[in-house]
């Protein structure tokens, strides 16, 4: 194709700070046939777009939706317009590896914390168990789809979009359940069990930093992890103030904190159009 042809657009998004956004804006990007490259800059909250040229707008109209308060910059025309085009590769083999063993840890934490949580009867166990599947749905869905067609990924993101969004709701009505019928969440499993889970994300973490300045996935999926090192330390907080204060309450604010966390990950999911 012709260097003229091709125009690069830069995007702001400021609700974007994570690998589940990234991923959100890839699948609805992904059926459209005009774009050719995208890189994402997580920390300054932009996405790059090289595109046919015209198709800016129609760009805009699929980021929209998505509830991220995504807005055109400035479109770049001519011969400048081509360069990094090439810059967002989809990474090597020890990165693949990387997120293999990033998503065994995450399923593998989800069961012990659901479990744990339902036994010791905290809600912030439960919900952050959620959070743990909805991070190894996002790297289970980027490596299951690679390769894949258009209309493929966006049917695999859906049935994501709608686990979560069960998954989610499930977390909440249980909050509600115990808020009424009551709860008495024993604090010193609360912290002994989430900073089993601080171990298990930390450790995500160092794996993914070694791969940090690769692609903008990485980069990404750092800052996931990051996040979920500090909804760990919410609920071992949780921990001290159910121990202190012997109510139930702090550990239904958090569930609840977690809980519309993985619900607003799954609604930004089903906006994407096909």
């Amino acid at each position: 194709m012709a260097e003229t042809s091709i125009e690069r657009s830069e995007f702001n998004v400021p609700r974007m700070d994570c690998p589940s956004e990234e991923r959100t804006i890839r699948l609805a990007l992904d059926g459209v046939g005009t774009v050719r490259g995208l890189t994402f800059d997580l920390p300054g909250r932009r996405v790059t777009v090289w595109h046919d040229r015209g198709a800016a707008r129609e760009i805009a109209g699929r980021l929209e939706p998505l509830g991220l308060g995504a807005s055109l910059l400035e479109t770049q025309t001519g011969a400048r317009a081509v360069e990094g085009l090439q810059a967002d590769t989809s990474g090597d083999a020890a990165e693949a590896r990387t997120l293999w063993i990033v998503l065994a840890i995450n399923a593998v934490m989800f069961v012990a914390e659901l479990t744990a949580g339902f036994i010791v009867q905290s809600t912030g166990l439960i919900a952050d168990s959620l959070d743990m599947l909805a991070d190894a749905m996002v790297y289970g869905l980027s490596l299951y789809v690679v390769g894949r067609a258009a209309s493929h990924k966006l049917h695999a993101a859906r049935f994501s979009g709608f686990l979560q969004l069960a998954l989610a709701l499930g977390a909440l009505s249980e909050v509600v359940r115990r808020f009424f019928v009551g709860s008495d969440p024993e604090p010193e499993w609360m912290m002994a069990v989430s900073a089993i889970a601080l171990c298990a994300n930390v450790a995500c973490l160092v794996l993914v930093s070694r791969h940090r300045q690769g692609g903008a996935h990485m980069k990404a999926s750092y800052i996931f992890s990051a996040n979920d090192v500090l909804a760990n330390i919410g609920v071992i907080t949780a921990g001290v103030l159910v121990a202190w204060t012997g109510s139930s309450y702090p550990d239904l604010v958090v569930g609840t904190l977690i809980g519309l966390l993985v619900l607003w990950g799954a609604v930004r999911i089903l906006r994407i159009r096909g």
